[in-house]
């Protein structure tokens, strides 16, 4: 009897120790992933969304965690899993960016702001919902099952990921997406400075005409215009770029 309760407790204790592993990487990716780790979301609801992943990914991934001990692989796994939601994290902050150059060049940065834990613009805040929508709609949640099966080929189970390589990955991830940022609020800067140039020039040939009482309404509303045209477009851009990230997340952009 008491050989039959000590090879059930070790079959248990090899059991649960891929399955806790495997909560850590998903657990920590969870904390920042866009979509399911939005901080509206409550606790719980995230919590649950974790040990759902888990419960996918421990079967599949059990025999990956070789080897004995725990804090050590637990580390590892912890910071495999931030890596793996900040390369998806980055693209939502590279649409955020952009929003705020977008608002800023065209004088909407005042214009309905919201508050909250990520203050932004109005135009900022309906990128950011479309955006994510649009990821869902795209069946995010099965293409991050198949991330994080992935990542196990990236991010070797149990082991700390090298300093050198993360150094790398992050240097080009975030060039990435401060080009991306830049990219998608073009149509709003170029737009901007032609009008601002365009009041310059009609402020030198008119000087008595009070241009700030005209220019900036106009500036505003034109923005809008151009908000509502421009917008589908680059939603459509970054959930191309998304979705390419989503199959290379470790390429480096």
């Amino acid at each position: 009897m008491t050989d039959l309760l000590t090879l059930a407790v070790q079959e248990v204790n090899a059991g649960l120790r891929p399955a806790l592993l495997t909560f850590l990487r998903v657990a920590a990716a969870m904390a920042v992933l866009p979509a399911f780790g939005e901080q509206s979301i409550p606790r719980r609801l995230r919590l649950g969304a974790a040990l759902a992943f888990t419960a996918i990914l421990a079967p599949i991934a059990a025999d990956r965690y070789t080897g004995t001990g725990l804090l050590l692989p637990a580390l590892g796994e912890t910071l495999a899993g931030l890596l793996i939601g900040l390369s998806l994290r980055l693209m939502v902050l590279a649409l955020q960016t952009a929003a705020s150059i977008a608002a800023q060049s065209a004088s909407l940065s005042q214009l309905f702001p919201v508050a909250g834990s990520d203050p932004l613009p109005a135009l900022g805040t309906l990128m950011t919902l479309g955006a994510l929508a649009l990821a869902l709609q795209a069946d995010l949640h099965l293409r991050l099952v198949e991330l994080f099966l992935i990542s196990y080929d990236l991010l070797p189970a149990g082991r700390i990921p090298d300093a050198s390589a993360v150094a790398t990955w992050g240097v080009g991830r975030v060039g990435h997406a401060m080009s991306l940022a830049f990219t998608l609020a073009a149509p709003f800067v170029v737009a901007g400075l032609v009008w601002n140039i365009a009041l310059g020039i009609v402020n030198r040939a008119m000087p008595q005409l009070m241009l700030s009482f005209v220019g900036a309404p106009a500036l505003a509303w034109g923005a809008l215009v151009l908000a509502a045209l421009t917008v589908p477009l680059i939603l459509s851009v970054w959930l191309s770029t998304f979705s390419q990230v989503l199959a290379d997340p470790f390429g480096g952009g």
